[in-house]
């Protein structure tokens, strides 16, 4: 298979205490990888160093053949970004959260408009969306926080543990909606410590 994001050696030291040591996987195009382990096994650590929100000590990282490090740009807009903590403006509705963090990736205009549009409706939350966040479920307001980050169309997706504190029906409408991504064309690098979750949703573990 195609490689679409290869990591080489990936290490992280806070002090004295490594957290990765020479950690080395690719992600395929078109399949849901997922990152398994406990708490503090050091997955967040990884996904902040791949998003480029946190420096690594050694390791290279490729997207398509390219060292990030040369294009950082172009490869943030690549991404679609799901964090572990819900990155949301609570007093704002669905609909001005989706568009908010849609045109952050350069959509306007009647491009942006279907964009939300299809996100929203592929959360499941169309009727909602001139609700404001803060009367949400915490399983609606994990679903928005995907709908904000696949509306521009990434071509990879990371989720860091998303379903984290949701109830069981919201977790399973969550995975049904990453294999959803996954035929749509999406690649999806996704961290849990659920292996039931890894069960139901991976192509490789």
């Amino acid at each position: 298979m195609e490689k679409l994001l290869e990591v080489r050696n990936l290490t992280k030291n806070f002090k004295d205490n490594c957290v990765l040591d020479h950690i080395s996987f690719s992600v395929n195009k078109g399949e849901i990888l997922c990152l398994l382990g406990p708490n503090g096994a050091g997955k967040s650590t990884t996904i902040n160093i791949l998003l480029g929100l946190l420096r690594r000590n050694e390791g290279t990282i490729l997207y398509e053949g390219v060292k990030i490090d040369h294009k950082l740009h172009d490869y943030k807009q690549k991404l679609g970004v799901v964090p572990q903590d819900l990155a949301l403006y609570e007093e704002l509705s669905a609909e001005q959260n989706a568009r908010f963090f849609t045109s952050l990736y350069g959509l306007r205009g009647v491009d942006l408009d279907a964009a939300v549009e299809e996100a929203l409706t592929f959360a499941g939350l169309a009727d909602r969306r001139k609700d404001k966040v803060k009367t949400f479920s915490g399983g609606m307001k994990r679903r928005l926080n995907i709908a904000c980050a696949i509306a521009h169309h990434p071509e990879l997706v990371v989720m860091d543990e998303p379903t984290v504190g949701i109830d069981p029906q919201s977790r399973n409408h969550i995975l049904g909606s990453i294999r959803k991504l996954q035929q749509n064309g999406m690649t999806v690098l996704y961290t849990t410590h659920y292996m039931e979750e890894v069960e139901a949703i991976s192509s490789r573990i």
